[in-house]
């Protein structure tokens, strides 16, 4: 082999191994308005000057959406240890390169099938008001999913909602599969209420939810939920953003006590089904060049990079074949 050849398999190595690095940063521009930017468990991948201005481009839309005012659990916690762990989306606008919208995803550890795994939660979804007709949606709950559905080789992903906002319960049962509950025709399982169960003992602190907070495992309902922190993002009814179905609304003021601050804790999955109804109903078709490219990169990193990496005689593979 040629030492050209030699460079140019050397260098499509490596770009393959960062891809099917351990974390995820993607960074896109999904229309001429606005930048995306997915990174994984920033407190660790980033550098210290990059992780000083994610934090402070969050807080400025916590700020934005609140009056001022901040938030004391999740990313905003003293300890600071929720950037170590979780999975941030920031949306910011070209214009002027102002931060507008993030999600924060926390990636909860349980134990499931006898095994370590991690559920995503959903988590805290902030947007600017000056943006919230700007349609980044699809972006701030789906797209950060798909993504890394992609990433471990289309292999299901279970994912978490706690919200009293029937607009996301809606879309929550619309957007994944296997939800309960909110999502009609799907009834309560072992895993649900198993995972249910391990995240309200174990990462209440993860979405703001108090230990003196009641739990019905019954019907996955949290009560008196709004003391641990996100005391300033509890809602009436009446104010609460609604679904254009009428059912999820009905749900909502039916299963809830918004007087007492009450949450539905959903548990649900991301698979081929639901990634397929991502892209078919949520993602912009100006938007669908730009995303299949990226997927086709991530791709390459869950599928494509173990299989030259194992092809290549001179790369030690862990114990399955250590150097000559």
């Amino acid at each position: 082999m040629c030492c050209h050849e030699k460079r140019g398999r050397g260098a499509l190595l490596e770009l393959l191994g960062a891809l099917a690095g351990e974390t995820l940063s993607l960074s896109f521009k999904p229309s001429r308005q606005y930048r995306v930017w997915i990174v994984e468990r920033p407190g660790t991948s980033l550098p210290p000057p990059a992780l000083a201005r994610l934090k402070q481009d969050c807080e400025a839309v916590v700020r934005a959406c609140l009056g001022g005012e901040s938030l004391d659990y999740g990313l905003f916690a003293e300890d600071g240890s929720a950037w170590d762990r979780s999975v941030i989306t920031l949306v910011t606008r070209l214009s002027d390169n102002r931060a507008v919208a993030f999600n924060a995803m926390p990636q909860l550890a349980v134990t499931r099938a006898g095994g370590e795994d991690c559920v995503l939660h959903l988590g805290l979804v902030m947007v600017d008001p000056e943006e919230r007709s700007g349609g980044l949606s699809w972006i701030l709950y789906g797209l950060t999913c798909f993504a890394l559905f992609l990433r471990q080789g289309m292999r299901p992903l279970w994912v978490s909602s706690v919200t009293q906002v029937p607009a996301v319960v809606g879309m929550v049962a619309e957007t994944f599969s296997n939800v309960f509950p909110a999502q009609g025709g799907t009834p309560q399982s072992f895993t649900h209420k198993h995972l249910a169960h391990q995240i309200m003992r174990r990462h209440r602190h993860a979405f703001g939810v108090g230990k003196d907070a009641g739990y019905d495992p019954d019907r996955q309902v949290i009560t008196n939920a709004y003391t641990g922190g996100s005391d300033n993002l509890k809602k009436t009814f009446a104010i609460a953003a609604k679904h254009r179905k009428v059912a999820y609304n009905a749900f909502c003021e039916t299963e809830l006590d918004y007087a007492r601050g009450d949450d539905v804790l959903q548990i649900g999955s991301i698979d081929l089904a639901a990634g397929q109804r991502f892209l078919s109903r949520s993602v912009p078709r100006s938007a669908l060049p730009q995303l299949a490219v990226q997927a086709a990169m991530v791709l390459a990193g869950a599928v494509l990079a173990p299989l030259i990496q194992w092809l290549d005689p001179t790369r030690r593979y862990n114990r399955l074949r250590p150097l000559p």
